[in-house]
């Protein structure tokens, strides 16, 4: 596994097709980070860390609409790879689907929101977007 963030979204995107309710992935301090950020913004329904003899797992329960049993996340995709990474200036950061999703960056202050990164007016590298 070259690329542990591609990993990390692909799980997500494939228990999302597959209807699952809890995902588990490998832990990392940037991929909790993530968590928090997706948990945060009402993408995720809830988390739980999970320490083990090597580098622990994140339990993620995915979000569903109670009835329609729609997910909440519609798409998530890594936008700067290993192999081509983009960044963008802090006032050049993109609007997902015209503010109704996020973009989740890797800042000099830490991983965050567009959003955030726009208020705190810093860039950095364009980590995933998730609507």
């Amino acid at each position: 596994m070259t690329d542990p963030i591609a990993d990390y979204l692909t799980r997500i995107r494939n228990g999302v097709m597959a209807g699952h309710k809890v995902v588990e992935i490998p832990g990392s301090n940037i991929k909790k980070e993530m968590t928090k950020i997706l948990h945060n913004k009402g993408y995720i329904l809830s988390y739980k860390f999970v320490d083990d003899e090597k580098q622990g797992v994140i339990k993620i329960a995915l979000k569903y609409h109670p009835k329609s049993k729609v997910p909440a996340i519609k798409k998530i995709e890594r936008v700067s790879k290993p192999g081509l990474r983009k960044y963008a200036g802090a006032d050049e950061l993109p609007r997902i689907l015209n503010g109704l999703g996020i973009a989740i960056l890797s800042t000099s202050k830490g991983l965050m929101t567009n959003k955030e990164a726009l208020d705190l007016k810093v860039g950095g590298e364009i980590m995933c977007y998730v609507y």
